[in-house]
């Protein structure tokens, strides 16, 4: 259990890190794409704020826990076996998430593309991170 908090706090607070300048970069690298955020639909303010900042925390413990049972079936350096450990995480949760938010909501193929692409980055940091702390 100490393994799983420990993994779940140092890859959620990289992953917060790296939330946090991706939106830096997001605005200087395409600022087409940032001003699709000043919709109506994606707000910030209020009582839920505070949820943005949780999120990288939820996804590293939850691939901390997989990564503690399931760990026998990835094979490589843990360079490869966290990014497998993101590849596996895109196919079973942000593949279909990301076409559920495509078909359901209006968004563009960049904003959902550039989600997808982020979630996989996000796996893989994590994923990297609890191969290196628990090989």
């Amino acid at each position: 259990m100490k393994k799983i908090i420990l993994k779940g706090l140092t890859a959620g607070t990289v992953l917060l890190l790296f939330s946090y300048f991706s939106l830096f970069l997001l605005v200087k690298i395409f600022p087409h794409l940032a001003e699709e955020y000043y919709d109506p639909m994606f707000s910030l303010e209020g009582s839920k704020a505070w949820t943005f900042f949780v999120h990288p925390y939820i996804i590293s413990f939850v691939l901390a826990w997989f990564w503690n049972n399931f760990k026998s079936m990835f094979t490589g350096s843990f360079w490869l076996r966290g990014l497998k450990l993101g590849l596996v995480y895109a196919l079973v949760a942000i593949l279909p998430g990301t076409w559920m938010i495509y078909s359901a909501f209006s968004v563009s193929v960049p904003m959902v593309l550039s989600w997808g692409l982020y979630g996989v980055i996000q796996a893989a940091v994590a994923g990297i991170i609890c191969a290196r702390l628990s090989p």
